[in-house]
């Protein structure tokens, strides 16, 4: 420092006390800002994950569906066929 003159010296020290004042105390906070949206985000996709869990368990009855269907058209086969077969006991014939 020796080779520095004055104004240049009181210009370094007002660059020192602007790093220490202003930009790293800005440095700061805007990383405190970035992880706590991190944080948000991470909790948010905590969240959704679990709601896919918790859908996907109700949806586990899904394939129960088709063979539903199976069975509900194989009554509606075999109830007609039944009706048809009361029909012509009782001498009404087929409606």
């Amino acid at each position: 420092m020796d080779d520095l003159s004055t104004g240049g010296a009181i210009m370094w020290w007002i660059g020192v006390a602007v790093l220490f004042l202003v930009v790293i105390p800005l440095v700061l906070i805007l990383a405190a800002t970035v992880l706590r949206r991190l944080r948000e985000i991470r909790d948010y996709a905590a969240d959704v994950l679990d709601n896919g869990v918790r859908v996907t368990k109700n949806l586990e009855a899904v394939p129960a569906l088709f063979d539903t269907r199976d069975l509900a058209t194989s009554v509606a086969t075999r109830l007609r066929g039944y009706a048809t077969a009361v029909g012509q006991l009782l001498g009404g014939g087929a409606r």
